[in-house]
């Protein structure tokens, strides 16, 4: 392997799509070769593409968040979404150093933090620098949630040398640090660049996490680290410019940049021309009959799916522009399916295309392959640029609603149980649910559940309110190492990395 790249060829690898992934191992070895400070604008927009890879669709960093938990699933289906096993030891938690998934995401979480670093190497403006830095923040925050240690490198350092590794402590210390210097530097907008709000988010997930991060097995949470996070949801609160949307799932439609109320940072996809491949985040889980022609493998579970009450909007329903287009609803699907006349579907043997809320790890019956587990549809279909898989939808990072959610969980957290109710409450009435009567901390987990469900924030979650080593649908007791990743195999020649217990 090359120890030097240049960075014009390594933004051309990163740009062709979601799923494109590098032949090689980037082991922190961005380097500089063919750089003018002239090139920085494009350097940090090379940056901002980077993140597709890793975050933008359900291949990378969400799918490793979401299948090991209690909320999604991908069961074989006789030979199909059998890969080896991968899908099944994921929700299992029967990983390994050498699963291709854990591998491949913590290569390109990586490459958007080497990208971003490589950006502080040419001069930026003081605005430039601070984005650079939030994204490679954004980046490392996601390596320190999955595994546990962080690789890095300072601007200028030689890249012929191993890069070096943060333990937790560090890791956090430092994020928390950075995002402080760099707030006051950050825009208050766009909502698709690095912002000053999305930079309170991070630094809000740090002190919300730290105590998880550094004892997973027995989380602790710091008073002074959750007043942290309820004066900057305050200032975030005070600053007017979010409010819940009135329809849920406009926050992640086509036009989500001007339909949303609540989004603070998202990725731009501008539709039909420069966006990440946005469809793979809804065919997976669609039928082959349906519209469009779908994967028929990822699905919800019925305990899950079960958390909601039938009033619920964010349980889903018709949406405009795609029920009456195709018969697709938005949200969970459940039961018979239809076509945009209200003609019932059939699956490829004739039978009614019936979605069960039964689903298996591995399923046999050749009359239920098709038609076991729901299905979710989180982003509404852009039909509109459905040929070219340039989706118009925004990608979502972070919403108002978290920011909410957080401030509840830290009130909670610090004996303030009827302020967090109150917060609770008005999320839970704007959706169309029941108040809840009092607050705790699994009724608290169970709607960060309903309101975060396929967001890619379901595993930790469940590691910081100690439920993710518990048994549920499909998946029974497991080992504490799987609160962590293992460092991947072909990372283990950089000496500084110290392979996670158990591995």
């Amino acid at each position: 392997m090359k120890n030097r790249y240049i960075i014009a060829f390594l933004a051309l690898f990163l740009t062709v799509g979601s799923c494109t992934k590098l032949d090689e191992d980037l082991h922190g070895q961005v380097g500089d070769q063919g750089i003018s400070s002239g090139d920085v604008a494009a350097l940090l927009n090379a940056s901002y593409t980077a993140m597709r890879n890793p975050f933008q669709g359900p291949w990378g960093w969400w799918s490793l968040q979401e299948f090991p938990s209690d909320e999604a699933i991908v069961p074989t289906r006789a030979g199909d979404w059998d890969d080896n096993g991968a899908w099944r030891a994921l929700h299992l938690h029967r990983w390994a150093p050498d699963h291709s998934r854990i591998s491949d995401t913590f290569r390109d979480l990586n490459s958007v933090s080497y990208v971003a670093t490589n950006v502080l190497n040419f001069k930026p403006t003081p605005l430039q620098a601070a984005q650079a830095r939030f994204l490679r923040a954004f980046a490392q925050f996601s390596i320190l949630d999955g595994w546990g240690q962080v690789p890095y490198r300072e601007p200028g350092e030689d890249v012929t040398k191993a890069s070096q590794v943060r333990q937790a402590q560090e890791q956090i210390d430092y994020l928390i640090a950075e995002l402080t210097e760099i707030i006051p530097v950050l825009p208050e907008t766009p909502v698709h660049n690095a912002n000053r709000d999305a930079a309170k988010m991070l630094l809000m997930k740090c002190h919300l996490n730290k105590g998880a991060f550094l004892n997973r097995q027995a989380p602790t949470f710091d008073p002074a680290d959750m007043q942290k996070v309820i004066s900057l949801a305050d200032e975030i609160i005070n600053s007017g410019r979010y409010s819940l949307t009135e329809n849920y799932f406009d926050n992640f439609a086509p036009r989500n940049n001007t339909l949303s109320k609540e989004n603070i940072f998202t990725a731009q996809n501008i539709g039909g021309s420069d966006a990440g491949g946005l469809k793979d985040i809804w065919v997976p889980g669609l039928h082959y009959n349906q519209n469009p022609s779908g994967y028929n493998g990822f699905s919800t579970l019925s305990d899950f799916y079960n958390k909601f009450e039938a009033s619920d909007e964010r349980r889903g329903g018709a949406y405009e522009g795609v029920t009456n287009v195709s018969g697709v609803r938005v949200g969970f699907l459940i039961g018979q399916q239809f076509d945009q006349t209200g003609a019932a579907l059939k699956d490829r043997r004739g039978n009614n295309l019936i979605f069960t809320p039964e689903v298996s790890i591995i399923e046999r019956d050749p009359n239920h392959l098709e038609v076991a587990g729901i299905r979710v549809v989180k982003y509404p279909i852009d039909y509109a640029n459905s040929a070219t898989n340039l989706a118009e939808n925004d990608w979502v990072y972070y919403r108002y609603a978290d920011v909410l959610m957080m401030k509840a969980e830290a009130l909670l957290r610090t004996g303030n149980a009827g302020s967090a109710l109150t917060i609770v409450n008005s999320i839970r009435v704007s959706r169309g649910a029941t108040p809840f009567a009092t607050l705790n901390l699994d009724n608290l987990l169970d709607e960060r559940g309903r309101e975060f469900f396929w967001e890619g924030v379901r595993r930790q979650d469940l590691i910081r309110f100690g439920k993710f080593l518990t048994p549920w649908q499909e998946k029974p007791t497991d080992d504490p190492k799987y609160l962590l990743f293992p460092i991947p195999d072909n990372q283990l020649t950089n000496t500084n990395f110290i392979q996670n217990s158990g591995y």
